[in-house]
This record gives structure tokens, C-alpha cells and sequence, in this order.
């Protein structure tokens, strides 16, 4: 796979190419996209010959169903994560978004709170208003350059309002793996407060040579019957536009609950995700992936070591994820300001750290799952952009 190929993705729909000029205000034709969490890399092979079976076959009808990909997840968890799950635990929703919805619809009531961990994906508090819940947030703390969970004062302030923990498993955005010892005391805590707990494990794949990503129920099996697992190929992959996530409810009386609800709101998996996640979990496609994470991780070292060129600058080591977490506090500038060069001078368009809530308020995500050659004009334009600082 040439992951080093540059592919024009402008005027093809891609929310992160032809949204860019709307978020950010820089135009795609000289702009470089890195806020969006998708990459620009060509399909893995093992996914465009499954659309080509797909098409030879002619027919886009109703067809029988998602168990053998659900086999093919069980056999992925197993093989690349040594988690044994029973695929018969498994039910397919639109995408993991639509899947943390309907978990909130389901077994929490409007009002109740929900914690998080912030900075943390800002979908989870979109999630969370939309359905009428109420954010508990745990912020985290930096230690050593890296986030840790002050699991202490998050338990401390507990009010029996909570009905829910949703986590990022790894963490978006930052790339922390937690450690098997980290989930095992969410768990504990989960147990404690009688709360249901939701692992968003969507970046599970994408984990640095050296690092080791733990499942939350390989680490906490004994949390079992309070967990629902959010597994998908998509952000792996790049298969977010086939929409199409796994849930894993090992617990028969809340997943019964579950399907009842994906009955009611008529959700069934589509044919090409499922055709696209069955051919993604192969050895063909663990091929891919090796040849992905080794690439990812040197943008990773090339994107940081630049970064770290601009005095002031700190970006925070990452163990897993092409998201890259750059906290601008010490220029000792206004966001404003910050946003005003890292647009309008350097053309470069990341997330906005205060949408992932407290904590992120200095901070920039940078997506480098792109081309070397494009990570390396964003540090040179980055360079530019902050070279009174240098």
C-alpha cells in the first residue's frame, strides 16, 4: 500500500475537504484539513474487492444478515486483541454515534447524568444534550505530559444523579491507552454507583509499535453484566461513510432491551457495511493495518518533533490514534489570535480544543492521517505562522 500517494478529495463530498471553508474559513484549494477524524489514504484492497463482488453481483437487495461479519469481529477481537467475545453478543447499529443514542434512550431517563472524561470526543456531549441527559464531566489531569484519571475526585463528587459512564478507549483526542489497572477501577466504580458503563473502543486498532490496547472486558470481565462495548471498522478503516457499528451487550436482559429498541426504530446493518467490515476483519486486512500504524506513527514523530521546534508549543506524546493534541498556552495568546494563524497564516485547519470540553480550552487536534508530504507542509506552515516565537 503507498500510503504516501496524494489523492485530490476536493469536490467529492468529503465533510473534511469540502466543509473545511465552512469550519474554518480556509478554502480546500490551498488549505491542508486536520480536523476531521477520517484519512485520506486509498481503500485497503481486501475493502474495494469486496465493493467489486458487490458489484459484479448486480443486486443491492434485502439480504440475510450481519452474522458472518459478526463472526469476522469475534475472530478480529480475538486474533488482534485477545479478547475471546461470542458473536451472538453482538447486534449492528448506523455507526457509533447512532449506537451511544439509542443507549442513552434506552436505559438512562432524560435528566439523568452522564459522566465523562474531558477534553474528550465532542460527539459524546452532543450525544448527551441531544437526548435530553445531563454531561457530568471528570476532567482529567496532566501528569508527566499525559492524561491521567483523578478517579478519586470523580468518585468524591458523586451525587447519585449519575446513571452512566461513557469512556474513550483510547482516549480521543490524545491517543492514551488506558491500562488494564485504569479500567479495572472504572469498573470497581461503575459497580459501586450502580452505573452503566460504555466503551467507545473505535481507535482500538490504531495503537504504536510498543503499545498494548486492552478491551475494557479483558481487563474488567467482571463487569460484564453493566457494559455495552462500541466496536466498528470505521475509523480503522475509513469506512465511516458505510455507517455501520458493533455493539457488544454480554449482559441477555439489557441486550434484549437493546434489539427491542433497534426493532422499534427499524434499524437494520446496510449491505456494504456490512460487506466492507467483513472484508476489513481478515488477515488481509491485518495486513493493512500493520502497514497503516507503522506509517501513522512516523507522522506521528515527524508531526511532534516539528511542533516541538515552535518554543511555547507542547504537543502531548501519543501511544495510539493519527489524532494529534497541541496545547497552546504558553504563547501566552489569546485563541483567538492562535486560530487567526493557524487559519489565515498557515492555511491549516484542526479541531478546536474547547468543543471537547474542560481542559481543552488551549488546545488544537490535528489530524495526520494524511500523506507524509502534506504533515510536513503543515509543520513548515505552523513554523511560519508562530516564527516571532522562534
Amino acid at each position: 500500500m503507498n500510503f504516501d500517494e496524494i489523492i485530490d478529495r476536493r469536490g467529492t463530498g468529503s465533510s473534511k475537504w469540502d466543509r473545511m471553508h465552512a469550519y474554518g474559513g480556509v478554502s480546500p484549494d490551498d488549505g491542508i484539513p486536520m480536523w476531521v477524524a477520517d484519512m485520506d489514504f486509498r481503500a485497503a484492497d481486501v475493502l474495494q474487492e469486496a465493493m467489486q463482488d458487490l458489484i459484479e453481483r448486480g443486486n443491492y437487495g434485502y439480504f440475510a444478515g450481519d452474522e458472518d461479519m459478526n463472526a469476522a469481529v469475534a475472530w478480529w477481537m480475538h486474533e488482534r486483541h485477545g479478547w475471546t467475545v461470542d458473536p451472538d453478543h453482538m447486534s449492528s447499529t448506523a455507526g457509533l454515534g447512532h449506537a451511544i443514542a439509542l443507549i442513552l434512550e434506552t436505559y438512562t431517563d432524560p435528566g439523568d447524568e452522564v459522566i465523562i472524561f474531558t477534553p474528550v470526543y465532542h460527539e459524546f456531549t452532543h450525544k448527551i444534550k441531544l437526548t435530553k441527559r445531563v454531561v457530568h464531566e471528570a476532567p482529567l489531569i496532566i501528569e508527566n505530559g499525559v492524561y491521567h484519571m483523578n478517579l478519586d475526585a470523580l468518585e468524591a463528587g458523586l451525587t447519585g444523579k449519575e446513571r452512566m459512564m461513557l469512556i474513550s478507549s483510547p482516549h480521543n483526542p490524545a491517543g492514551r491507552i488506558w491500562t488494564p489497572d485504569e479500567l479495572r477501577h472504572l469498573a470497581d466504580i461503575c459497580a459501586r454507583h450502580d452505573l452503566i458503563m460504555v466503551a467507545d473502543e473505535i481507535h482500538h486498532d490504531l495503537v504504536y509499535p510498543g503499545q498494548t490496547f486492552t478491551s475494557f472486558l479483558k481487563a474488567a470481565p467482571e463487569a460484564a453484566d453493566r457494559t455495552f462495548v462500541l466496536t466498528a471498522a470505521s475509523k480503522t478503516f475509513n469506512t465511516a461513510g458505510a455507517r455501520l457499528g458493533t455493539v457488544t451487550i454480554p449482559n441477555p436482559e439489557l441486550r434484549k432491551r437493546f434489539r427491542q429498541a433497534l426493532l422499534e426504530h427499524q434499524t437494520q446493518p446496510n449491505l456494504m457495511g456490512v460487506a466492507l467490515t467483513r472484508a476489513a476483519y481478515s488477515p488481509g486486512g491485518a495486513d493493512w493495518v500493520d502497514g497503516l500504524v507503522a506509517y501513522i506513527e512516523g507522522n506521528h514523530r515527524l508531526f511532534l518533533d516539528g511542533i516541538a521546534q515552535i518554543p511555547a508549543l507542547k504537543g502531548m506524546p501519543m501511544q495510539s490514534t493519527y489524532l494529534a493534541w497541541v496545547d497552546f498556552a504558553a504563547t501566552g495568546m489569546e485563541m483567538t489570535e492562535v486560530l487567526r494563524r493557524v487559519h489565515e497564516d498557515a492555511r491549516v485547519v484542526p479541531s478546536v480544543g474547547a468543543h471537547f470540553g474542560s481542559g481543552g480550552e488551549t488546545f488544537l487536534r490535528f489530524n495526520i492521517g494524511t500523506p507524509r508530504a502534506r504533515v510536513a507542509e503543515a509543520v513548515e506552515r505552523l513554523q511560519s505562522a508562530f516564527a516571532d516565537l522562534q
